[in-house]
């Protein structure tokens, strides 16, 4: 062993010595965009428990799952909808004795918090007073295609669609109606609770099934057992608090 990796080696036990910390390998979470505050929190306290680095990938879940099935390195994957991490269990990508519901959600509109908003029905949404809505695209983005199922349903999704400003992810649409660029948006409860300043719910939205958020780890990662971990401390009394703090319901709600 040559003089400068000897020292090297050397200056980084001291450095861990003196931080008290050392990681083990990384382990990487795809989460959906709805999720990206609580998980921030989460993989915190996962850390500093474990001495694990947790890296985080926030995205729209349609577009996370598709990195899954090419090949992305991920350990451990949250949907915002079953359909989608459906399509990781028929890729055989995860085991489903290790697929847990761990969260719910509700589907709102929100309005810019200045606008005068009259918004008790859908309906309304046909009218002059809405030109933009916000939507996230439907087929990558589970709160879209929640709202374009009840839209359908209620037979209004041809009338409004031309209406439709599409978004990449949540995130997006609560943007776009924050900065006051479209006139409503279509979002989840958790996501108009941390923009309360800029967003207001004009109304809840039903929906014919229940929010409900999946997880689970993906049966290529190198930590397996350490992604259960994780899966398992979401699961936690102390997961459980912190998705309860950022607005997430139980999933027997």
């Amino acid at each position: 062993m040559g003089d400068h990796l000897k020292r090297l080696i050397t200056a980084l036990i001291a450095t861990s010595a003196l931080t008290g910390q050392v990681w083990a390998a990384d382990l990487t979470v795809s989460a959906a965009s709805s999720l990206t505050n609580a998980f921030k929190e989460l993989a915190q306290d996962f850390e500093k428990q474990n001495g694990v680095k947790v890296l985080l990938n926030f995205a729209a879940s349609g577009q996370l799952a598709q990195q899954i099935i090419t090949g992305a390195p991920v350990d451990v994957f949250a949907s915002a909808d079953q359909e989608t991490m459906d399509r990781l269990s028929e890729k055989q990508l995860i085991h489903s004795k290790d697929r847990i519901n761990f969260a719910s959600n509700e589907l709102v509109v929100v309005v810019p918090v200045a606008a005068k908003s009259g918004l008790t029905k859908l309906e309304q949404l046909n009218s002059p007073t809405y030109q933009r809505a916000a939507i996230g695209l439907p087929a990558s983005v589970p709160v879209g295609k929640y709202a374009q199922m009840v839209l359908q349903k209620q037979g209004l999704w041809l009338a409004i669609e031309a209406k439709m400003i599409g978004a990449q992810n949540v995130r997006q649409v609560l943007d776009y109606v924050a900065r006051g660029e479209v006139d409503a948006g279509f979002v989840y409860a958790t996501d108009a609770a941390i923009m309360r300043d800029k967003v207001k719910v004009a109304m809840h939205v039903p929906t014919d099934k229940k929010i409900l958020y999946p997880m689970a780890p993906i049966v290529t990662s190198a930590q397996y057992s350490v992604a259960q971990k994780f899966t398992a401390f979401v699961q936690s009394e102390k997961g459980r608090a912190i998705l309860k703090k950022y607005g997430f319901g139980s999933v027997s709600q």
